[in-house]
C-alpha cells in the first residue's frame, strides 16, 4: 500500500478549518467505535458542541481491551514510588484484570452507568484501576487532588454528589506522610451529601478508623472479584466521562464536564500528531491524576495510543531508598525507554539546581522530545534543559477546560521549530484570536497585546459545559467580550510575526503555582473567615522558582497587631493554618502581610493589579482614582522590610 506524501502542517490545519467534519472524521478512526455515528459535529445551539452524534464508545475499551490481542503482554501502566520504594509494571492483561476487579467492586457498592464516584488518591495504581473502572461501567468519576484539604474536597462532595468514594490510608511527599482518611472524614462531616460508601486502599502508612456500614478496604473486595468478567458499558459518544474541578474567579470551583467520544478522539488525534508518539512506546508524565494532565497523559492518551505510561509518585530530587537524588528521573528513562515525556517548568527549575553531571549520568538516547506546560517556560530554563538533554523542549499551552493542548507545534505532522518563552502556533480544530478587552475586536497585528479566545465550535475533548451549570458555562466563559460570543481563555497573549504565540497572564484573579491552578478569590474567603481578619487581598506574585505564589495583604480587626511583631507572627501562622485547613498546602500563602488598609478606588473597587504590581516592582500604573494612595506605600514599606 503506497502512503499518502507527508503534510505540511499549514494545509493540515486548514482542513480543520475548512473542512472539520472530514476531518474530524479521519480522526475518528484512530478509535474504535461499537456504533458508528451518524453526524459529526452538531453546533445548532451554540456556545455548545456535540461530537459524532449517534456513535457509541468506551474509554476504557480504547485504553485497554482493544490491545489485548496485538500487545497484551506489553507494559502498559508502570507505577514507581520514590516514597515507599515501590516499582511495579503492569501489562495490558494485568491491567485489565485489576480494572475488572476494581469495576466489580465498584458495582457491588451500588455504582451504576451515570452513578458519580468521588476518587480522593496519592498516585497509586489504585487511582488508575479506579478511573478506568469508572469509565468501564459508564459512571462519571471526579478526581480530586489528593493535596486538597476538608473544606474543599467538602464542597466538591457536594457538588458532585458521588455514590462512592474512593480513598487510600495516606500519601506521601518528601517522606512526610500525610493521612488522607482523617482529612476525608472531616470533609463528609461538613459536607451535605453522604455517599453510600466509601472504598479505602490501605498501603499501612497511616492508621485508619473505619466507619461501619460504610467504609470497605479494597484488599478484601478485590479477593472476592479475583476473577470478575465486566463487560464493556458501551456510551453515546456525548455521555459524560469524568468532571474535573478547576478554580474560578469566585470561590466556588467549576466542575468542567468532559464527553466520551469527543475526548477519545482527541485524544488519540493528539499522540500521534502532537507529541508524535507510537504503539509499544513508553511515556513519562510527572504530572499528578489531580490534575487535567494527569487524565490525558498518565492514565488515558498514552494507553488509548498502545503505549506504556509511567505513574510516579515523589519529589524529582528524591531516589527510591528516599534518599535525595536529583538523577531519579532521567533513571527512569532509561531504564523504560522513555520517548516522550511532560513535565512543568518548576520542577525543569527544581532540576537545574541540581548536579548538571546528573544529565550525562543516564542513556537518555531513547528520548525524542521533552514537553512542558503549566506555567510561561522562561528562555534560560528552557535553554538549559534543551542543551542537557540535547533533545527538542517543546512547551504547549491549554486548560483543564480544553483538555489537550490548543498552543505548541504539532511536530507529528510536520517538524516545526519551537521559540523559547513561546508555547507555539495554533493546534488543529482551535480557531485561536488575540481581541481588544474593551472593543472586543479583533487584533491582527504583530506584537499586539490582546486577550486570548477561542471562536466555536470548539474541537473534541473540549468541555462539554460546567457540571449542572449551562448558564455559568456560558456567561462566565462565552459573554465576558463584549459584542462577542467566543470562548475567553482568561489570559492575555501576543502574536509575532511569524504567528507564535507568547501567553503574558492572567486576565482574572487565577494564578499558578508550580503549575496547580488556584483562585486567588478562593483563598481570600478562607482568610477572611478568620475572626482577627477584617479584609484581605491576595494577588498572585512572580517567583523563580514556581511561577508565581500567593501573596496575602490583611487588615486585623485589631490594629495593634500592626506594631506588635510577635503577635502578628502568630496571627500569620494562624491564618496560615486556617488556609492549610480550608484549601490544603498547595494553596497556602507565601506570606501573611499586615496593613491598615487595602488600595481602592473612590467606588470602592480594590485594585489587586497594582498590589501586584508593587509586590513585582513594577509601574502601578495610573492611580488617579486611588482613593488613597498612602496604603499602597505601606504595602511597599512592608515588602522593603522583609
Amino acid at each position: 500500500m503506497k502512503l499518502p506524501p507527508p503534510e505540511s502542517y499549514q494545509a493540515f490545519y486548514k482542513r480543520s478549518m475548512t473542512e472539520p467534519d472530514a476531518f474530524w472524521s479521519e480522526q475518528a478512526e484512530l478509535i474504535e467505535w461499537h456504533k458508528p455515528f451518524s453526524r459529526v459535529c452538531n453546533y445548532d445551539n451554540p456556545p455548545f458542541v456535540h461530537w459524532f452524534e449517534g456513535g457509541q464508545t468506551n474509554l476504557c475499551h480504547n485504553a485497554i481491551d482493544r490491545h489485548l490481542s496485538a500487545r497484551g503482554d506489553q507494559a502498559a501502566l508502570i507505577h514507581v514510588s520514590s516514597e515507599t520504594g515501590l516499582e511495579k509494571t503492569y501489562s495490558f492483561r494485568e491491567l485489565h484484570a485489576e480494572v475488572q476487579r476494581m469495576a466489580a467492586s465498584l458495582r457491588e457498592l451500588g455504582v451504576q452507568k451515570g452513578d458519580r464516584v468521588l476518587i480522593y488518591m496519592p498516585m497509586v495504581a489504585e487511582a488508575a484501576f479506579a478511573m478506568l473502572a469508572c469509565a468501564r461501567i459508564g459512571a462519571v468519576h471526579c478526581v480530586v487532588f489528593g493535596g486538597f484539604a476538608s473544606g474543599s474536597l467538602a464542597s466538591r462532595i457536594d457538588d458532585a454528589t458521588p455514590k462512592v468514594i474512593v480513598s487510600a490510608d495516606a500519601g506521601s511527599r518528601g517522606g512526610k506522610v500525610t493521612p488522607y482518611k482523617p482529612l476525608l472524614d472531616d470533609a463528609l462531616r461538613l459536607s451535605s451529601h453522604k455517599p453510600d460508601a466509601v472504598l479505602l486502599t490501605d498501603r499501612g502508612l497511616a492508621p485508619m478508623q473505619l466507619v461501619a456500614g460504610r467504609d470497605r478496604l479494597w484488599s478484601d473486595l478485590r479477593t472476592r472479584h479475583l476473577h470478575a468478567q465486566v463487560p464493556c458499558e458501551w456510551l453515546d459518544s456525548t455521555a459524560i466521562s469524568y468532571t474535573i474541578y478547576t478554580s474560578g474567579t469566585t470561590g466556588k470551583p467549576k466542575g468542567v464536564q468532559r464527553d466520551t467520544g469527543g475526548y477519545a478522539v482527541a485524544l488519540a488525534a493528539s499522540m500521534k500528531h502532537i507529541f508524535d508518539s507510537r504503539a509499544g512506546e513508553t511515556y513519562f508524565s510527572t504530572s499528578d491524576i489531580g490534575w487535567v494532565v494527569g487524565h490525558s497523559y498518565i492514565v488515558y492518551g498514552p494507553l488509548i495510543a498502545g503505549m506504556a505510561t509511567i505513574m510516579y509518585e515523589g519529589l524529582p530530587t528524591q531516589g527510591m531508598d528516599r534518599q535525595p537524588d536529583g538523577g531519579i528521573w532521567w533513571s527512569l528513562v532509561e531504564k523504560y525507554r522513555v520517548t516522550a515525556m511532560f513535565s512543568a517548568p518548576t520542577a525543569v527549575r527544581v532540576l537545574r539546581k541540581q548536579d548538571p553531571a546528573l544529565l550525562q549520568k543516564y542513556d537518555l538516547s531513547s528520548l525524542r522530545a521533552l514537553y512542558l506546560a503549566g506555567e510561561p517556560l522562561d528562555e534560560p530554563t528552557g535553554r538549559w534543559i534543551a542543551e542537557g538533554l540535547k533533545v527538542p523542549v517543546i512547551d504547549n499551552y491549554w486548560q483543564t477546560e480544553t483538555g489537550w493542548p490548543l498552543l505548541t507545534v504539532a511536530n507529528g505532522v510536520e517538524q516545526t521549530p519551537s521559540k523559547f518563552g513561546s508555547p507555539g502556533i495554533p493546534m488543529y480544530g482551535y480557531r485561536v484570536k488575540l481581541l481588544h478587552e474593551g472593543t472586543g475586536e479583533e487584533l491582527t497585528g504583530a506584537h499586539e497585546k490582546g486577550v486570548v479566545a477561542l471562536e466555536g465550535p470548539t474541537p473534541p475533548g473540549f468541555m462539554q459545559t460546567i457540571w449542572k451549570d449551562d448558564a455559568r458555562f456560558v456567561n462566565t466563559y462565552w459573554k465576558s467580550v463584549p459584542g462577542k460570543m467566543v470562548y475567553n481563555t482568561f489570559d492575555w497573549g501576543i502574536r509575532d510575526e511569524d504567528g507564535y504565540f507568547f501567553i503574558l497572564g492572567r486576565t482574572d484573579d487565577v494564578i499558578n503555582v508550580a503549575g496547580h491552578r488556584m483562585g486567588t478569590r478562593e483563598i481570600e474567603e478562607s482568610i477572611s473567615g478568620h475572626p482577627g481578619v477584617a479584609e484581605v487581598a491576595v494577588v498572585g506574585v512572580a517567583d523563580a522558582l514556581k511561577g508565581q505564589v500567593a501573596m496575602a495583604f490583611a487588615v486585623p480587626r485589631d490594629a495593634s497587631i500592626l506594631s506588635d511583631a510577635p503577635a502578628a507572627r502568630a496571627l500569620e501562622g494562624d491564618i496560615m493554618k486556617r488556609v492549610d485547613g480550608d484549601l490544603g498546602a498547595v494553596a497556602r500563602p507565601s506570606r501573611v502581610r499586615f496593613v491598615t488598609g487595602l488600595p481602592k478606588t473612590r467606588s470602592g473597587k480594590l485594585l489587586r493589579r497594582a498590589i501586584q504590581a508593587v509586590c513585582e516592582g513594577r509601574d502601578a500604573g495610573d492611580l488617579t482614582t486611588l482613593d488613597d494612595p498612602a496604603v499602597l506605600q505601606q504595602i511597599r514599606d512592608q515588602l522593603a522590610a522583609g
